[in-house]
């Protein structure tokens, strides 16, 4: 026991240590600053004055011990020291009402004539090691040992036998008075120490915290290990420790009090009872708060304060998890408390218009979390299943209430947002969203996360309505000064309601077709529209569209996108949503609210999301076998011509990046709406994942390749970044295709797949010459208007296709139907080969000089080169008799060929030069 005793007054030493030295940084950069400032100004100040009263009291360290720190580090010049002294009855009279208590006692000296002091102070002297270990860590290990002493002097007389235990317990209360008295004794009589660093090692208050430390030990020990005392009265001394010693902080600085507040929240767990009370705990704890927040708000604690929250908090919820019987009232009335503190005791005179309209107060995210989990766990816990949620509901409605009255306290908004937006999810069944679960709520260790009835409907109604209420309200009257805590009160007033909506709908309605949530979600998007324009008009200036606007207008959105789930099909659904990206954009015409076209951006997104969810718009089952004309016609056309007409709009009004959002989702929509029916129509009306044929892959190649020449031709006229990169994809992806599909994964050369019958317009014709031309046109279009890599690229895939196409014709001219590499090659096949070859090497050459293009001259190299390799290693050895002379004399006449063409050209050029 006294081991543990020990190792408890340890960690609250080391607290109050650490306290100290926060406290003596705090006070170094304040006069640094001070200092700073004054050096910078270059003015002549008065000699520094002692602060008033109660402006030192507010610091962590007593009042005198902080003026004498200041006083210390910026004496007055020594040529102005006589100028600058009192009379003798002055001085006395200034000594003898120093310290924060003599305010009441003695009043203030008439101020002395400001003299004339030179701005550059003296430097201060930094302390040694020596003044150190005698003036701060003597003090401090000093109290920690007089603390230990008061214990080892309990624990030596029990195991010595010298008293009996109430002579023992006597002796330490005395000691503890003792030390508390002296501690007292030396704050009065004004015991101050002129050194440099000092005020750190306040000797009262170190003694004081010895001597609560040694009662809480005495009391402790009366009750639990002698049992002289019983509960009620071990309860009552312990608290009223604490609470005196929270008082004592008043002169003796918050790591006193924070000694006390931590004895005070211990006491429940030291006093054990047979029969416990949560009356009486809870009201205990709720008197422990209030006087902890009168002086924490005195002086300005905010840590402390925090601390005491927290206390409360923990012992809140630990009660009802692990209390064996719940009392309802009790809960309500600890939780009821905390706001009261909060709202009346901790931010009272600072929460209203007098405070800074951007102002935060961080302690109570501390209440803001315990209530909300409170509130929570009356919604889940089935013991609570009495109230039937409307405990829950109601702590909710308070943290609203007291946000809205405390703007500072906004931590209890989103405190309350989350508890709610948490309890609705937590109702939806998982049938609800995946149909192969068996059933039941969700739940948490078997039990449902909560309860969902008509009454949880009725109250999500009547959350839903107070958080729209107040959430608009309040971003209304803070949309002009504090742009933040507007838009958190505009999230939440559009979040939580769309959220219990959303709930609702899974829980209690039809998911495939429900008009009166329908009917409820169009009310909420003529609700939030409206009250983001009500916002927008108390902006300074109006009608700017900041972020409550955006947060108003986005839930709009939103609850859009649930009436459209809501009352149609999954086709007309995706139309609608398709052509709602018009209203926002037409909408710009009258307001240039920034959110207007991301809305329009947020309907690309949508689309998107339901098309890659059902490609089929409709469901495969229902999707007609009839080809172009089906549910894919307007399910990916009318959502293409809307994204198309909206970034013809912004780039009216608006012309900024949604408009190049915009235009990028047409312009994808309207290649997604030809390649998707050129799928169905290839695949007998069935939409699956089964793989493409070449047939298929070539139309794709295709549309690939059109769409790159058709956003070429547009961005011509109306030049655009989205349009000048989308062509360049376009570019890229028909390249992909080739290099992938055509030429490697669906060549016939592999997979010996079928070409057709007929001799010319077949399989390879659509997969190879077709596509050999659009990318030689496409390259040929672009050759001025895209970079030259581009064109240079087309050019080469073009040159590359005619090759394959030219090849496999020859193939298929040799084998038929099916080309197969497995099949073998004859002798006359193989030179046929060579002779194409060359043929194709000049025909190249002769375009390249034609068109003056440089790529389609390499190509015809490496082409001829390739034909050369062939002959040499590939004819020599397998052709025989008049095939291979044919072979070599053919490409001997053809280098030649070649050669004099060069020479000609060469002289043409020499004599255009010399003329």
């Amino acid at each position: 026991m006294f081991e543990s005793l020990i190792g408890l007054v340890a960690i609250i030493a080391l607290f109050v240590i650490i306290s100290r030295q926060q406290s003596r940084i705090g006070l170094i950069e304040r006069e640094l600053g001070a200092l700073r400032s004054l050096v910078l100004s270059g003015v002549h100040v008065a000699a520094p004055q002692a602060k008033p009263v109660e402006q030192a009291a507010n610091d962590s360290m007593p009042a005198d011990a902080a003026i004498a720190a200041v006083t210390d580090i910026a004496p007055p010049p020594a040529g102005e020291a006589a100028a600058e002294e009192k009379p003798p009855t002055e001085v006395e009279a200034t000594e003898a009402a120093s310290g924060p208590w003599a305010a009441g006692e003695a009043a203030p000296a008439g101020p002395a004539p400001a003299q004339p002091v030179a701005a550059t102070a003296k430097p201060a002297q930094k302390p040694d090691i020596e003044t150190a270990l005698g003036t701060r860590w003597a003090v401090w290990v000093g109290g920690i040992a007089l603390a230990l002493g008061g214990l080892f002097l309990i624990r030596y007389t029990i195991e010595a036998g010298i008293f009996g235990p109430g002579v023992r317990l006597s002796m330490a209360a005395m000691l503890g008075l003792v030390l508390v008295a002296v501690g007292e004794f030396i704050r009065r009589t004004g015991f101050k120490v002129p050194v440099q660093g000092v005020a750190g090692a306040y000797i009262p208050a170190i003694l004081t915290a010895a001597g609560a430390f040694i009662l809480f030990g005495t009391v402790y020990a009366a009750h639990g290990v002698y049992g002289f005392i019983g509960p009620a009265l071990a309860f009552t001394l312990l608290g009223a420790i604490g609470v005196a010693t929270i008082a004592a902080a008043l002169v003796h600085g918050k790591a006193l009090a924070g000694v006390g507040l931590l004895g005070a929240v211990v006491t429940p767990m030291l006093v054990a009872s047979q029969a416990p009370n949560p009356w009486a705990l809870f009201g205990y704890l709720a008197i422990v708060l209030a006087a902890t927040g009168v002086i924490a708000r005195l002086r300005d604690w905010k840590l402390l304060m925090a601390a005491a929250f927290v206390g409360t908090g923990l012992w809140t919820i630990l009660y009802m998890t692990d209390a064996p019987g719940t009392n309802l009232p009790v809960v309500l009335f600890i939780n009821a408390v905390t706001l009261a503190v909060l709202a009346l005791v901790w931010l009272g005179r600072r929460g209203g218009e007098a405070e800074p309209a951007r102002g935060f107060d961080w302690p109570s995210v501390a209440p803001g979390f315990f209530v909300g989990l409170s509130a929570m766990a009356l919604f889940v816990d089935p013991a609570y299943a009495a109230g039937d949620a409307l405990p829950g509901a109601a702590l909710i409605a308070a943290l609203v209430a007291v946000a809205l009255y405390r703007p500072l306290a906004l931590a209890l908004l989103h405190a309350a947002g989350l508890a709610t937006v948490l309890v609705y999810l937590g109702i939806i069944p998982p049938t609800s969203v995946v149909s192969d679960f068996s059933g039941g709520a969700l739940g948490v260790d078997g039990l449902p996360a909560a309860v969902a009835d008509t009454l949880i409907l009725r109250i999500g109604i009547v959350l839903g309505l107070v958080l729209i209420a107040a959430g608009f309200w309040a971003a209304r009257k803070f949309a002009a000064s504090a742009h933040i805590r507007a838009a958190s009160w505009a999230a939440w007033g559009v979040v939580a309601p769309l959220v219990i909506l959303l709930a609702l709908w899974f829980t209690f309605g039809n998911l495939d077709r429900d008009l009166v949530y329908a009917a409820v979600a169009a009310l909420l998007v003529v609700v939030f529209a409206t009250g983001g324009e009500w916002i927008a008009r108390g902006e300074q200036p109006p009608l700017q569209g900041g972020a409550a606007v955006s947060f108003a207008l986005g839930g709009a959105a939103v609850a859009a996108l649930l009436m459209l789930y809501m009352a149609f099909g999954s086709g007309w659904t995706t139309m609608l949503l398709g052509a709602a990206a018009i209203v926002p954009a037409l909408a710009t015409r009258w307001r240039a609210y920034p959110v207007l076209g991301w809305i329009s951006v947020a309907a690309v997104i949508a689309v998107l999301g339901r098309i890659a969810f059902d490609p089929t718009i409709v469901g495969a089952e229902f999707l007609s076998r009839t080809p172009v004309f089906n549910w894919l016609l307007p399910g990916y056309g009318v959502p293409a011509l809307a994204f198309g007409f909206a970034a013809w709009q912004l780039a009216r009004t608006t012309n900024g990046r949604p408009r190049l959002a915009m235009k990028a989702g047409a312009a994808l929509f309207a290649v997604l709406t030809v390649a998707i029916l050129v799928r169905h129509a290839m695949h007998g009306g069935v939409i699956d994942m089964g793989a493409a044929t070449l047939a298929e892959q070539a139309i794709y190649t295709l549309i690939a390749i059109g769409a790159g020449a058709i956003l070429v031709a547009i961005d011509m006229r109306s030049p655009s970044l989205v349009l000048r990169y989308g062509s360049l994809a376009a570019g890229v992806v028909s390249v992909a295709f080739i290099v992938i599909q055509h030429f490697v994964a669906l060549n016939p050369l592999f997979t010996d797949e079928s070409t057709g019958r007929i001799p010319v317009f077949n399989l390879l014709f659509l997969a190879y010459l077709l596509p050999a031309l659009a990318a030689g046109g496409l390259a040929l279009y672009a050759r001025d208007k895209r970079p030259k890599w581009y064109a240079a690229m087309l050019a080469l895939m073009a040159a590359l296709l005619a090759f394959v196409y030219a090849t496999l014709s020859v193939r298929r001219l040799f084998k038929g139907e099916f080309i197969g590499l497995w099949s073998g090659l004859g002798q006359f096949e193989t030179y046929t080969y060579s002779a194409l070859w060359l043929i194709i090497g000049v025909a190249l050459l002769t375009a390249g000089v034609w068109l003056r293009s440089q790529v389609l001259r390499v190509a015809s190299a490496a082409l001829i080169s390739v034909a050369v390799l062939k002959v040499f290693l590939f004819d020599m050895s397998e052709l025989e008799g008049v095939l291979r002379a044919l072979s070599f004399i053919g490409l001997g006449a053809v280098l030649i060929g070649i050669g004099l063409f060069y020479q000609r050209l060469l002289t043409r050029a020499a004599k255009g030069s010399a003329v």
